[in-house]
């Protein structure tokens, strides 16, 4: 059993059985969404799809704090451990990597940007990823990051198996329900979590909109969560 709290925006905090804790983009000051009430009192592992600001922010703060193991793609790791990261795991997509407590992760494309902002340079970050986090108990869950679909999620669905899919809805600065109902039918899992819409007004998708494109397509459930409230999977 896995618990999952979503943080608001695309930030997760996933709690093991075992009691380890693995953040997902952690983004907490300057989140609209994140719940007030959260509190970390413990990160054994954080994992980063790329790092715009929305998404990394919280990174390093809690790095110094936890010492977690922390993975991203190459360039972004190195540029985390230059800020003081120290136990930082960079990667390439198609890799996969022991996070903690026998859950693996495989990282997958994205499609989208990258660039770091630092000093008030963008400076290169490597590419945008996501990640495919497998269980001791075989199930499989994919964290697509800030992406558009794309047709190699096919890939993913033939390689993985996830039965969970974390997926941005948004529009605008990734996919909008229509190419997110496209990307439940290449990625076939049971259920899909919306994430990354209503942090700004600017982000107009929502989960009744997504729930509508897979009307159709009855094997996967829109799964909506409330920022801070945990759930089990």
């Amino acid at each position: 059993m896995l618990e999952i709290t979503w943080l608001g925006h695309a930030a997760f905090q996933f709690r093991l059985e075992t009691g380890e804790v693995i953040l997902m983009d952690p983004w907490v000051e300057g989140n609209p969404k994140f719940p007030p009430h959260h509190q970390f009192h413990r990160v054994d592992a954080m994992l980063i799809s790329h790092p715009h600001q929305d998404h990394i922010h919280g990174c390093i703060p809690l790095a110094k704090k936890f010492k977690p193991k922390t993975i991203a793609i190459f360039e972004t790791a190195l540029w985390l451990g230059s800020k003081g990261v120290e136990n930082v795991s960079g990667m390439g997509k198609g890799g996969t990597q022991d996070v903690v407590a026998g859950v693996k992760a495989s990282m997958t494309h994205a499609v989208h940007s990258a660039g770091v902002e630092d000093g008030g340079n963008i400076i290169y970050g490597g590419e945008p990823a996501g990640y495919v986090l497998t269980f001791p108990d075989h199930r499989a869950l994919y964290f697509a990051g800030d992406t558009n679909v794309f047709s190699d999620m096919q890939l993913i669905e033939k390689l993985y198996r996830p039965e969970l899919a974390l997926l941005p809805i948004g529009d605008f600065y990734t996919m909008g329900p229509r190419e997110a109902g496209l990307a439940c039918r290449l990625l076939n899992p049971k259920k899909v979590i919306p994430m990354h819409f209503g942090t700004f007004p600017v982000l107009t998708g929502t989960p009744d909109a997504l729930a509508a494109q897979l009307k159709d397509f009855p094997g996967t459930e829109v799964w909506a969560l409330e920022p801070g409230k945990p759930v089990k999977w």
